[in-house]
């Protein structure tokens, strides 16, 4: 591999998997070298992910920054961006963005931006509003750190990310057995560390700006809209936009901007989940990256963002086109997740799913299961069985149309063992 792009201009794109594949036709359409870096362990790529190498120049895997530098060092490439495709290496992204002298986020606060005991030590700080935690290394600490922070309480992995091993403790009893808790992580890793923290009921929103030399502009808010009033560990059961009127719209905004120069973000996309409780904000989780389905989609779908092509022109040291103008909509979007909330069993059948394509506004069905499959109780995006896509012309169009799919569909599971 020593010297094999010799001074070709390239692009290094960080764990660019599933939608985030979409930068690499923008960047070989600048006519420069798509240079992919997994630091998830290769068997959990090739079995989540089995096309991640589509469209690279060159496939690096390392989840070490001495041996990617390393790695990096032998192409001899012109690395022009390094871009932070998914979650799970933000914060090597922008520390290899400063050590090229690249635009990025820069790395001294880069591991407070992924790492979430480090994501509430700095938020602490600085005074923003955050739940009560505790951070553990040892899952058998996870009872007496819940009853110190108080029931109801969350138990999270600290390097995780899309509810995967998430443990809802309502109550002490709920903390007396944790032997089913997930061991490895969202991106297939062992898990080092847990966040134990206090429950924060209320209405939860994912708010994406999007920042260019420290301007934050706002691309839209999301509510992640629930079933009933219980307590929850997995939020999405249904997303939507909500509108500017909206009672909480600036509130979230504002809050999320606090965030946002509180952790050094400059620059690029952002998705930061919070909870609204007695009408202050309180932050969940900062991520500085694109969002994931089905916020990408419906901007792809129905905005003139084109969110790619977006941030790797700001990584590139342009001046992306939301610094100079707002976002565009031409609809409300939305969509369903549905959930089996019971017990492992085996799929018959998703009834109306013909349907279901056929209502008004329904634009992507994505079908995780097939007529055989086990399907686990759902706990993390992967194993939704269905999600449904949906855009109106406006919020409450939106409502009664994703009303509609989640009263045209049904899965049908029979139980096993």
């Amino acid at each position: 591999m020593t010297g094999s792009l010799n001074g070709t201009p390239a692009v290094v794109l960080m764990d660019p998997c599933g939608p985030s594949m979409g930068f690499k036709p923008q960047v070989t359409e600048r006519g420069m070298a798509v240079i992919s870096i997994y630091t998830m362990p290769p068997d959990h790529l090739q079995t989540r992910y089995p096309d991640h190498a589509v469209g690279d120049t060159v496939s690096l895997y390392s989840a070490e920054l001495g041996e990617i530098r390393a790695k990096l060092a032998e192409l001899g490439a012109d690395i022009r961006a390094v871009v932070p495709a998914s979650d799970v290496a933000v914060d090597k992204a922008d520390t290899l963005a400063e050590e090229f002298s690249l635009p990025g986020n820069g790395a001294r606060l880069a591991p407070a931006r992924r790492d979430k005991s480090a994501m509430r030590e700095t938020a602490a700080r600085a005074g923003l509003r955050i739940p009560r935690y505790v951070m553990v290394e040892d899952a058998a600490d996870i009872g007496s750190a819940a009853r110190e922070v108080g029931f109801p309480a969350i138990a999270k992995h600290t390097a995780g990310a899309g509810s995967h091993g998430i443990r809802l403790l309502n109550e002490p009893q709920d903390a007396q057995d944790l032997s089913a808790l997930q061991l490895t992580d969202h991106f297939g890793r062992r898990v080092e560390a847990w966040l134990v923290e206090q429950y924060v009921r209320g209405r939860e929103l994912g708010v994406n700006l999007f920042s260019h030399d420290g301007e934050h502009h706002v691309l839209d808010v999301w509510e992640y809209r629930q079933p009933d009033d219980q307590n929850y560990s997995f939020p999405y059961w249904e997303w939507a936009q909500i509108t500017q009127d909206d009672p909480d719209w600036h509130t979230a905004v504002d809050y999320v901007q606090q965030v946002l120069d509180t952790f050094g973000v400059r620059l690029g996309p952002s998705h930061t989940e919070i909870k609204i409780m007695d009408g202050r904000a309180y932050l969940i989780e900062l991520g500085t990256r694109l969002p994931a389905y089905p916020m990408i989609d419906a901007w792809i779908e129905h905005s003139d963002l084109d969110p790619h092509r977006q941030v790797l022109a700001s990584r590139l040291g342009e001046v992306p086109r939301i610094a100079a103008e707002p976002v565009k909509f031409d609809s409300f979007c939305g969509a369903n997740a549905i959930r089996h909330d019971g017990p492992p069993g085996r799929l018959v059948e998703i009834r109306g799913l013909d349907r279901v394509e056929r209502l008004p506004g329904v634009d992507k069905l994505v079908v995780r299961y097939q007529a055989g499959d086990l399907v686990p109780t759902t706990a993390s995006i992967p194993t939704i069985p269905l999600r449904v896509s949906v855009s109106a012309p406006d919020r409450q169009e939106l409502l009664r149309r994703m009303a509609a799919v989640r009263n045209t569909v049904e899965l049908v599971i029979e139980p096993v063992g």
